[in-house]
């Protein structure tokens, strides 16, 4: 019988390279690959895996998304803001107004949960 309330992520099969709506490069020649894992029967709620190779985005959100590292480094620096830098075991949020630079300063594997707006 299958589970139907609880999806454990196996490993990345099939992902997208390509990067994301609202990414630019800014610094470097950084590659990404999203696999989405997971979306909701109402399309509101994706989860997944996402991959990066170094060098730096200017990104604009316009969804929440939750993020845990699983491997990497990143220094992320809201437009005007401060910088935070985060790596292996972190996780932390990002709201759907942010603005700013994903500096990728080691291959970066992340889980993530995004709301669409």
């Amino acid at each position: 019988m299958t589970n139907k309330t609880i999806l454990k992520f196996g490993a990345v099969e099939h992902a997208e390279a390509g990067d994301l709506p609202g990414w630019i490069v800014v610094e470097g020649h950084p590659t990404m690959q999203t696999a989405v894992q997971h979306t909701t029967e109402d399309g509101k709620v994706m989860s997944g895996t996402w991959r990066a190779s170094p060098g730096t985005y200017h990104a604009t959100y316009t969804d929440y998304e939750f993020v845990h590292m699983i491997a990497g480094r990143i220094i992320i620096t809201p437009d005007g803001g401060t910088p935070v830098e985060v790596g292996p075991g972190d996780a932390f949020v990002v709201e759907a107004d942010f603005k700013g630079t994903w500096k990728i300063v080691e291959p970066v594997t992340k889980h993530f949960v995004v709301r669409v707006a």
